[in-house]
């Protein structure tokens, strides 16, 4: 079966908006303790504290880690589909216009490098260049690709070489000591250091560890994944759909059990052989934090569908809608608080107070998305990205 567009109208998924808030509040509280790719951090003034931040560490990462990402690539993916849809609907191909998008949303990028060397979109904007060619493509071309990005290829290749050659080196590109060459400016640089830093080293160690740890790879699945869910409507309450997304649910329960004693131990059985238990590391990770992922999306399809919390979770969709302005925002921000330039923060704030933080962060945005969602149709950065997508087309 080839593609065809959609029979019915794609219209707003505010479930869609919600989840890309959640997801977009998460990827902001794992910055904020990471101090924004500044990994240097206080000594815990004692052992009380030195157990809180330790904790809090431990259970951001646990929950949100790997997890937010995959959601917010997902729905890029999803994003991906209505736009092209939309216009195939009237007849129109929006391949072209997209690549011209992703050249914008590489522009995005390069200025969040300015202020936050791990940016994201530059990423996004190269793999979504390298979906184009499969948005016309049959459900089961993608599938197959969805099967082949979710092996993590490049991680099993490296897996049968080190099992036919134990020798064989880990997968590294030198990403580490781009990152490295980060830090003076972080710590004791002007904000033209961190700058020209960010575009420097951050442009290329991003692309480089994406690769190193298997983001990559991961990231065009999502997108494709999200082009399925596009395509199935499954994120629309129509048909059978709540009935699957109670199966995800609970399949994805069952697969995370199996999946959580499988990362800790299996890597760890083949720490003799590196290269194998790196490759192991990063593909069961994934699988874990797809499980976890699968768990937070039906379990809010399901809630906003199916019960009262509706009425409040619907307040959460103005944060999703200006997630671009809120991801660039967050890099603004959290640089400031954070590096020399700013008020150098990193040394002064442990894991516990940078949460905290985190937290006021997501509050004072959240509150000016919804004063802003109220007089526009768009976020700031969203009606920029969205003329400047559309710009010369004659209405």
């Amino acid at each position: 079966m080839t593609y065809a567009p959609s029979l019915k109208p794609n219209t707003r998924i505010d479930v869609a908006d919600i989840l890309r808030g959640i997801a977009i509040a998460g990827i902001i509280l794992i910055h904020f303790i990471e101090h924004l790719n500044f990994f240097l951090f206080p000594e815990p003034k004692n052992e009380l504290w030195n157990t809180i931040n330790t904790a809090v560490w431990d259970s951001t990462f646990f929950l949100l880690a790997g997890k937010m990402y995959a959601i917010f690539a997902m729905l890029f993916g999803l994003s991906f589909f209505i736009q092209h849809d939309n216009q195939a609907q009237k007849g129109i191909d929006f391949r072209p216009r997209f690549a011209w998008r992703m050249v914008l949303l590489m522009l995005f990028g390069l200025f969040d490098l300015l202020f936050y060397n791990g940016d994201i979109l530059t990423v996004y904007a190269a793999c979504g260049l390298m979906i184009i060619p499969l948005i016309r493509a049959s459900n089961k071309v993608i599938i197959a690709f969805i099967i082949l990005m979710a092996l993590q290829p490049i991680e099993l290749v490296y897996l049968v070489r080190g099992i036919i050659d134990p020798a064989t080196p880990i997968l590294d590109l030198g990403s580490g000591q781009l990152f490295e060459n980060i830090i003076p400016a972080q710590s004791q640089g002007s904000i033209i250091d961190v700058a020209v830093a960010g575009i420097k080293y951050g442009f290329p160690v991003n692309f480089l560890w994406a690769i190193e740890n298997g983001r990559f790879t991961q990231t065009i699945l999502f997108f494709l994944i999200g082009i399925m869910l596009g395509r199935t409507r499954l994120f629309y309450n129509e048909g059978n759909n709540l009935a699957v997304w109670k199966k995800v649910l609970i399949s994805s329960i069952f697969a995370f059990v199996i999946l959580l004693p499988l990362y800790k131990y299996a890597p760890k059985a083949t720490a003799d052989i590196a290269c194998v238990s790196k490759s192991l590391k990063v593909a069961l990770n994934m699988w874990k934090n797809v499980a976890m992922m699968a768990f937070i999306v039906s379990g809010t399809t399901l809630l906003y569908y199916c019960t009262s919390a509706k009425n409040w979770m619907i307040k959460i969709a103005p944060y999703g809608k200006m997630s671009l302005t809120n991801y660039i925002g967050q890099s603004v921000i959290g640089a400031i608080l954070f590096y020399n330039w700013g008020f150098g923060l990193y040394d002064k704030c442990g894991h516990a107070a940078s949460f905290l933080m985190g937290i006021g962060c997501i509050a004072l945005q959240f509150v000016f998305c919804t004063w802003w969602m109220k007089h526009h149709k768009r976020g700031p950065l969203e009606q920029l990205w969205c003329s400047a997508t559309w710009f010369g087309k004659k209405k």
